[in-house]
């Protein structure tokens, strides 16, 4: 029989019962003291099951954990059956974790067959619809507490937000909203200066902007720039355990980190987007004067002839909505980060990806509702 062994203050003990060993772990566990070792414990003995238990266990750390999981490893080598179900619960889900992490991964992934993998790809989406729709939830929530208590929202937080997402943006929204005005205006040149209907690309410049262009490609922008940037900032955060320290204060993260970005990016995406509008209408005046010889005085009032304040209504809509759009699914790819390097780079890029896709589906329903409506 194996004798109960003690090395400091740890102690191990190996009882035989049957073909069965009992193994009582107690006293102190520490990595900067020895620890018993699970091969002198058993002794000789090769039992057909072991039984853990603890008794008299004062404090213990990750010295203990490595006992167990010694014993269970032999175990699982000698197949005989490791029954844990009397350590306590704290004990036993760190065992298991640590387990699973110490757990040999295979190589070569194993082929799953079509139906397996239409099942995987159904429950990750059905979590991630979950994780969703509970993250947006706590949005309303937030959204709700901002209403009734104006003087609780982190103002100085949203308004250094506003300007990182707007006045920041503004050169490259310059750049690329003048750029896809100039190349809309002079594509029409081609095509209507062929039947001497060279005014009419101010039209089609106009409404193409105003209504569809200017709004799309400011959030397309704030998508690969701000979004990414909220994402790798919340991910950051989490993997620093910064988001887990404003839990263990009692303060809501998400009144804390998003409301002020959501805030932020909804008020400042239909500046942009006016913005953006200017700039590719006068992409398209450059145009028109320089190639189509047409006066901007002339330009601009043809644009005012055909752009009323119905079409400006609906491509301010759509930004806000965009607007919106971006940061719940930029903060949400943060929230759901790994807590490594590698979970901020994913959580960036899947911000953009989920975030452009939101954008264009929203367009999209746009397009039908607004024509449905006669807009």
């Amino acid at each position: 029989m194996p004798e109960a062994l003690e090395t400091g203050e740890a102690r191990a003990t190996a009882i035989e019962a049957d073909d069965r060993l009992d193994v009582v772990v107690g006293g102190v566990w520490q990595v900067t003291e020895p620890r018993p070792a699970w091969a002198k414990v058993r002794g000789s003995a090769r039992p057909a099951g072991v039984r853990l238990r603890v008794e008299g266990l004062e404090t213990w750390d990750t010295s203990l954990l490595l006992f167990l999981f010694e014993v269970k490893e032999w175990c699982r080598a000698a197949g005989a059956e490791c029954d844990a179900s009397a350590l306590p619960e704290k004990i036993g889900a760190l065992l298991d974790q640590f387990g699973a992490a110490h757990r040999p991964r295979p190589a070569v992934a194993r082929a799953d067959s079509f139906i397996a993998g239409v099942g995987h790809v159904t429950f990750g989406t059905w979590a991630q619809a979950r994780t969703a729709s509970r993250f947006l939830g706590e949005c309303v929530l937030g959204v709700a507490r901002l209403i009734r208590r104006p003087r609780d929202f982190r103002w100085g937080d949203c308004l250094h937000e506003m300007q990182q997402c707007g006045a920041m943006a503004l050169p490259i929204v310059s750049l690329i909203s003048f750029l896809v005005g100039l190349i809309m205006a002079y594509q029409a040149a081609v095509q209507l200066r062929q039947f001497g209907a060279d005014i009419y690309v101010a039209d089609l410049v106009g409404l193409s902007v105003v209504r569809e262009m200017g709004p799309m490609m400011a959030a397309i922008i704030l998508a690969g720039r701000t979004g990414a940037a909220f994402a790798a900032t919340l991910a950051n955060m989490k993997a620093n355990e910064e988001v887990d320290a404003l839990e263990t204060l009692g303060i809501p993260p998400v009144d804390f980190l998003v409301l002020p970005r959501i805030v932020a990016l909804t008020i400042m995406m239909p500046l942009l987007a006016l913005y953006a509008d200017g700039l590719g209408i006068l992409g398209g005046m450059a145009v028109g004067s320089g190639v189509l010889d047409i006066p901007p005085a002339a330009y601009w009032i043809e644009t005012q002839s055909i752009v009323d304040l119905s079409d400006l209504n609906s491509g301010l809509l759509k930004s806000i909505v965009f607007g919106l759009l971006i940061a719940v699914a930029s903060c949400w790819r943060g929230f759901q980060a790994e807590r490594s390097a590698a979970g901020v780079g994913l959580a960036a890029t899947s911000a953009v990806v989920t975030s452009i896709l939101l954008v264009i589906v929203a367009d999209a329903v746009f397009a039908v509702v607004f024509n449905i409506l006669g807009w």
